[in-house]
């Protein structure tokens, strides 16, 4: 029997989960201005926050946009922080609901999940379709295995979720119209140029609302297509298969599910059918079977910032131990692939632009 939720709203407005939703909000950020502010008043606004909702009188501010190229170009919106803490203090209530129905190989934006355990995932799934590694009759190499993969994602993702059909989805689970209004506050501000579609990337609440929607196609390939070897990390997504004409079958059809039922679509030049021998491209690594290596895009990307957080340290906008910080979370990402030299290489020319 599927369980349905009623009279959520008491519990997201409560004072208990807003004072949470504000330690959360707050975490890493202590030392911005906006925060300084926002605690110089703390329980005059978390109260004043609190009587919004509970008058429904709530409306969220305008938020800030910014463009990075990192490496391509992408628009990302910040939200107010008293609008954070409300993204929290909703997520806090409805995540757990929409985390039980998640399948278990969705690996974006939730706990014990993420980059490393899609890889190893990855990892599994290509001994599985190869064979534990047989290799082609003309090979060249000890990479060049039998399989297949549909490697694929969405055509400008955020920028086409539908209002409508998200609110439909998370209603089929939620029957407490108070939670449902201000869910489509949340989604309705942003700056889309088409009404009623989009969400801003950046905000708390998007990333969850994303594997929501998401969460319909996943159901479609395990279930429908039954595909045992599927991995989706938000609108990136692989499926491994023995069989090359298989996979161009189910690419058709995941096409087709999407435009009809989602209103969205895979991109055409990023979703397409490859060898396992040729290296797959999969969360900036090029995946091949007994190795991986980074994409050179994103060594390029690393070795600009080490010359801006250099440039900073100098200028005194950044302190040497912050550049050595950043510089240790790129490495714990980069140490997922065969990476040793060149991490070190990195982190000499770091050391030697700090003076350190």
């Amino acid at each position: 029997m599927i369980r349905i939720y009623h009279n959520l709203y008491e519990e997201m407005i409560s004072l208990d989960n807003l004072n949470k939703s504000y330690k959360k909000a707050r975490k890493g950020k202590g030392d911005r201005w906006y925060v300084i502010e926002f605690e110089s008043d703390l329980e005059r606004n978390i109260m004043r926050i609190h009587e919004e909702l509970k008058a429904l009188d709530y409306e969220p501010r305008m938020m800030k946009r910014f463009v990075i190229r990192d490496p391509k170009t992408r628009i990302i919106f910040a939200s107010d922080f008293r609008d954070r803490i409300v993204h929290h203090a909703l997520c806090n209530v409805i995540e757990p609901i929409f985390e039980k129905l998640f399948i278990h190989d969705s690996y974006a934006n939730r706990k014990r999940k993420g980059v490393h355990a899609a890889l190893k995932r990855f990892d599994i799934f290509k001994k599985k379709v190869s064979g534990n590694g047989r290799m082609i009759s003309d090979a060249k190499d000890n990479n060049m295995v039998y399989g297949y993969v549909l490697k694929a994602d969405i055509k400008h993702y955020f920028q086409s979720i539908d209002h409508e059909i998200l609110a439909g989805i998370i209603g089929r689970k939620i029957k407490d119209e108070k939670a449902i209004n201000l869910i489509k506050k949340i989604i309705d501000n942003n700056f889309s140029k088409t009404k009623g579609k989009g969400m801003p990337i950046g905000n708390l609440t998007s990333q969850l609302f994303a594997n929501i929607y998401l969460n319909e196609f996943d159901y479609f390939v395990k279930h429908n297509f039954r595909a045992k070897y599927y991995i989706r990390y938000m609108d990136d997504f692989v499926i491994l298969d023995s069989s090359k004409e298989k996979l161009e079958a189910f690419k058709y059809r995941t096409n087709s599910f999407l435009k009809s039922e989602l209103e969205i679509e895979l991109h055409p030049e990023k979703s397409r059918v490859i060898p396992l021998k040729n290296g797959v491209n999969f969360l900036g690594f090029r995946v091949f079977y007994h190795h991986k290596l980074l994409k050179k895009s994103n060594i390029k990307i690393i070795n600009k910032r080490i010359d801006n957080f250099i440039k900073m340290s100098r200028e005194g906008l950044m302190n040497k131990d912050k550049v050595m910080e950043r510089l240790e979370g790129w490495n714990a990402y980069a140490m997922h692939g065969n990476t040793y030299k060149l991490r070190k290489r990195i982190e000499k020319r770091a050391i030697k632009g700090l003076n350190l």
